[in-house]
C-alpha cells in the first residue's frame, strides 16, 4: 500500500507528528536548511537580475538521498516546516532537489501541533507560496550584499575577520547612540522636601484625643506654581519658612480606575518578558520556545506540541482558544473573575495575522501538569505563555486612587495612594516592568481625612536628587526599540542581539548592553560612510517593502535593484573616503608622554590600543579605556616579570578583546605574545604543560594548556594547587555552587575525588 510522505524541518517535530499521524504517512526531517548560499563568495550574480548562486550545505546530500528515496516509494509529498518566510524557503529547496515530476506536492502549514490542527492542515493543503519565498530570498539577497561587500572594507580599513550586517548594524548604532547619550548627560541637582504629617483626631466623649496616625507627603506646589528646588541653600530656606506654618486638609479626591490584562504574547513581548522575568536572551528564549512548539514528552501521552507558533506578530486568538479559557476561568476562579464578554485583542495595522498569538495548545494542561516532564527552564517558559493567556481573558482588576492635598498658606503637600478593591486578573499575572521590575500595585494606606480637618507636621525631610542619563538598553527594551521602529520583524529579533553580541561589538553586563570599543569604532565608520544603510527609518522601509513583496504587491527584482543602485555608489565612495584605521588611526586628543606628538588609536590582532604618531621614532604604545564622558584614558601595563623569549625584553600585561594577555614591552619591534600564566602544572599525566587563563569568543574565561593543540587539557573552573588525597594529582578544581558552597575537585579521569569546605 502506498504511502504519503510528509518533511519536516525537526526531528523534534517528526516525532511529535509521527504520534499523531496513522499508517499512510511517513515523516521525514530535512534538519533546517538544505541549501544555503556558499560560505566562501558572494554568491549572487549581479549581473545576471541578482541570481542567487545557491548550493547544497555541507553534509546534508546525504539527508536528501533519503528524502528522495522516500519520495519515490510514496504517492503524494507533503512539505510541513514552520509557517513563516523561512520555513517557506525550506519547503521550496526540498521541492526543487527532490524533482518529484508528476507526483503532487503539497504545503502544510501548522500552527500548533495538536491532533485536530494536524488533520485540518492535512485536509486543507495549498500550493508552495512564491511570494513568501520571494520575501524570504530578497530579504536573503539584502544581507548578503550588506554582510559581504562591506566587511572586506572593514577588513582592510580596521582588522580581519570584522563584520556588517543590514539590520544588526542598525541595532548596534541605537546602542552606541545611547552609550553617547550617557556619555554627553550632564546631571542637574534638585531637591525634594517631604513631609512626616499626622491627621488631629477629634475629641472623644472624654475630652481625649486619638492617637495621631502619621503619613508622608512631598511637597507639590509652591506660590501656585509648581515646585522646583535646585540647591541645598534654597530648600533650607523654604524648609523655614514650612517649619512655622499651620496646615489642614485642602482636598481629597477618590477615584476608581480599572487596569486591564496585558494581550497575549507575541514574539517580541515574549522575548521581553523572559528577559525581565527569566532572565532569558532572546537567543534562548526562542530555542526553548521551539522546543515547545514542536513537541514534548509527557508520559504515557506521548509527544506533545505545547504551544502554538512561537513567531508571529498577531494577538488574535481563535475563538475555540478562547471559549476554553474562558470555561476554566469559570471553574477555577468564579463568575466575577470572568467578563461578561470574551476579550477581543486586534492586530496592529502591520501585523501578519496568518498566525494567532502565542498561546499554550490546551489551557488544560496547566503548569503543575506538566511540571514533572518538563525541565526547569522549558517549564519557567511554559509557566510565563499560559498564566499571560490566561489572564488575558480575565477580568480587569479594580483600583481605588485617592489624592489628598494638604494645604499651609501658599504651599501645597500632595500625597497619593492605592489600594487594589478586586485583583480581577492580578491573582494570576502581572507584567513586568523594564527598568524598575515587576510593578507593585500598592496597600499603601492613607488615613481617613476630611477637607478643612487640621494636620500637624512632625518633621520636614529634604533631600538631594541629581537628574539620571537615559539608561542603557536591555535585550527587552531594545527588542521593544526596534519593534516600535519598525526594524527587523519578529523571525529576526533574536538573531539580530546574539549576531552583534558574539561578534563583540556588544556586551551584556547585568542584564545591560554596553557597546564596546570596536563596536563604537565601527559604528562611527559605518553611520560615516554609510549612512543610509545604517539609517532607522531607512531599515524600517525596507521592512514594509519586503512585507508587501510577502503579499504579492511589491517585486522582488525591483526592491533589489533600486537598493544596489544606491548602495554601490555608497560602496565605492567608502572604499576611497574611509579612513585607514590600521596606519593612519584615530586621533585620541591626547598627546604621547614620550615626545609630546599626538597619539593615535590603531588595531592589532589583539584588538585597538593607543600607539603615537611619531612611530617608529617614537615607540610608545600603551592599552586605553574611556572615562564615563568617552574621553581616552592611558593604563599603565603591569610589568610581568617575565621576559620574552625571542627578544629578552620584559613581557607586560595588556588586555585585549579576548582578555589580559602578555605582550612584548618592545612592540612594535618585537610582536611576541602569549597568554598570562597561572603557574600551575597541566594535570594530565605526562604533559609537561601549564595553565594558562584563556578567554573564548563569547567573553567566558577559562584555563587551558599552554600545550594546546598537542594537550586539550580545559577547565571553566578555577585550578588551585591542591593535592588529590585519592590519586596523588597536583591540581584540583574549586567550585563555588549556591547549595553546596565551595567544593573542590579531582580533575583526573576515574579519580572522581571531592572535597567540601
Amino acid at each position: 500500500m502506498s504511502k504519503s510522505l510528509l518533511i519536516v524541518e525537526s526531528p523534534t517535530k517528526a516525532r511529535t507528528l509521527n504520534r499523531y499521524l496513522g499508517k499512510n504517512f511517513v515523516v521525514k526531517a530535512s534538519v533546517g536548511h538544505v541549501k544555503d548560499l556558499p560560505e566562501t563568495k558572494l554568491g549572487i550574480d549581479i549581473e545576471n537580475q541578482f541570481r542567487p548562486e545557491y548550493q547544497v550545505i555541507r553534509g546534508k546530500k546525504k539527508v536528501l538521498k533519503e528524502l528522495k528515496d522516500a519520495a519515490e516509494k510514496a504517492d503524494a509529498i507533503y512539505l510541513g516546516p514552520d509557517p513563516d518566510r523561512e520555513g517557506e524557503a525550506i519547503a521550496w529547496h526540498i521541492a526543487e532537489e527532490l524533482d518529484t515530476g508528476h507526483k503532487p506536492v503539497h504545503r502544510v502549514l501548522f500552527y500548533e501541533l495538536t491532533h485536530k490542527a494536524i488533520q485540518e492542515a492535512l485536509k486543507k493543503p495549498e500550493p508552495l507560496n512564491r511570494s513568501l519565498y520571494d520575501a524570504q530570498q530578497a530579504r536573503r539577497i539584502l544581507d548578503r550584499l550588506v554582510g559581504y561587500l562591506i566587511s572586506p572594507l572593514l577588513w582592510e580599513k580596521v582588522k580581519r575577520g570584522l563584520s556588517a550586517g543590514r539590520v544588526q548594524s542598525v541595532a548596534l548604532r541605537l546602542v552606541c547612540e545611547r552609550e553617547r547619550e550617557i556619555q554627553r548627560f550632564v546631571p542637574e541637582e534638585y531637591w525634594t522636601v517631604t513631609a512626616r504629617m499626622a491627621a488631629q483626631e477629634k475629641e472623644t466623649v472624654e475630652g481625649e484625643k486619638g492617637e495621631p496616625k502619621p503619613f508622608e507627603a512631598r511637597l507639590w506646589r509652591c506660590r501656585r506654581k509648581k515646585c522646583e528646588l535646585g540647591n541645598e541653600e534654597e530648600t533650607r530656606a523654604l524648609v523655614e519658612i514650612l517649619k512655622g506654618l499651620s496646615y489642614q486638609v485642602a482636598s481629597v479626591e477618590r477615584k476608581k480606575r480599572l487596569r486591564k490584562p496585558a494581550p497575549p504574547f507575541i514574539t517580541s513581548t515574549l522575548q521581553q518578558e523572559a528577559a525581565r522575568k527569566l532572565r532569558f536572551t532572546a537567543k534562548r528564549t526562542m530555542s526553548i520556545a521551539q522546543r515547545l512548539y514542536e513537541g514534548v514528552e509527557l508520559g504515557d501521552e506521548g509527544a506533545v506540541g505545547l504551544i502554538t507558533y512561537m513567531r508571529t506578530d498577531s494577538t488574535r486568538l481563535s475563538e475555540e482558544a478562547v471559549n476554553a479559557a474562558r470555561e476554566y476561568i469559570g471553574e477555577r476562579w468564579g463568575s466575577r473573575y470572568l467578563p461578561g464578554n470574551p476579550v477581543i485583542y486586534k492586530a496592529k495595522g502591520s501585523a501578519q495575522d496568518a498566525h494567532e498569538a502565542i498561546r499554550p495548545t490546551d489551557v488544560r494542561r496547566t503548569p503543575e501538569a506538566v511540571a514533572p516532564f518538563l525541565p526547569k527552564e522549558q517549564l519557567a517558559l511554559y509557566s510565563l505563555i499560559w498564566s499571560r493567556f490566561v489572564a488575558c481573558q480575565m477580568a480587569s482588576a479594580q483600583l481605588a486612587q485617592t489624592t489628598i492635598d494638604i494645604s499651609g498658606g501658599d504651599f501645597i503637600f500632595r500625597v497619593t495612594g492605592s489600594i487594589i478593591e478586586f485583583p480581577g486578573f492580578m491573582v494570576l499575572y502581572v507584567e513586568g516592568r523594564d527598568d524598575d521590575g515587576e510593578e507593585k500595585e500598592g496597600e499603601a494606606i492613607l488615613p481617613e481625612l476630611q477637607v478643612g480637618q487640621a494636620v500637624d507636621l512632625l518633621e520636614l525631610l529634604p533631600k538631594q536628587h541629581f537628574t539620571q542619563p537615559p539608561p542603557r538598553f536591555t535585550e527587552a527594551t531594545l527588542i521593544k526599540e526596534l519593534e516600535e521602529r519598525g526594524v527587523g520583524r519578529p523571525s529576526t529579533y533574536a538573531a539580530i542581539l546574539s549576531t552583534i553580541i558574539d561578534r563583540q561589538y556588544v556586551s551584556l553586563a547585568r542584564q545591560r548592553l554596553h557597546p564596546t570599543e570596536l563596536g563604537l569604532i565601527i559604528n562611527d565608520l559605518l553611520v560615516k560612510h554609510f549612512s543610509e544603510v545604517v539609517d532607522v527609518d531607512f531599515t524600517a522601509r525596507m521592512e514594509k517593502n519586503l512585507d508587501e513583496v510577502e503579499q504579492g504587491r511589491h517585486p522582488s527584482q525591483q526592491l533589489l535593484v533600486e537598493f544596489y543602485d544606491r548602495f554601490s555608489k555608497t560602496l565605492a565612495a567608502a572604499a576611497s573616503k574611509m579612513q585607514n584605521l590600521r596606519t593612519e588611526g584615530l586621533v585620541t586628543g591626547l598627546d604621547c608622554p614620550r615626545c609630546g606628538r599626538p597619539l593615535l588609536i590603531k588595531f592589532s590582532r589583539n584588538g585597538p590600543f593607543v600607539t603615537c604618531s611619531g612611530y617608529p621614532e617614537c615607540t610608545f604604545s600603551s592599552n586605553y579605556e574611556r572615562d564615563e564622558k568617552g574621553g581616552v584614558r592611558l593604563l599603565e601595563d603591569t610589568v610581568s616579570g617575565e621576559v620574552c623569549d625571542k627578544c629578552g625584553r620584559p613581557m607586560v600585561v595588556r588586555r585585549g578583546r579576548y582578555g589580559e594577555f602578555l605582550a612584548c614591552s618592545g612592540y612594535p619591534e618585537c610582536k611576541n605574545t602569549r597568554p598570562v600564566s597561572t603557574g600551575i602544572p597541566c594535570p594530565r599525566e605526562g604533559c609537561e604543560g601549564e595553565l594558562v587563563e584563556r578567554m573564548s569568543k563569547k567573553g567566558r574565561k577559562f584555563f587551558g594548556c599552554n600545550k594546546y593543540p598537542e594537550c586539550k587539557m580545559v577547565f571553566w573552573d578555577l585550578p588551585v594547587r591542591r593535592t588529590c588525597p585519592q590519586c596523588g594529582s597536583p591540581v584540583m578544581i574549586e567550585k563555588n555552587t549556591k547549595k553546596e558552597g565551595k567544593k573542590w575537585i579531582c580533575p583526573r579521569p576515574g579519580c572522581g575525588y571531592q572535597a567540601k569546605e
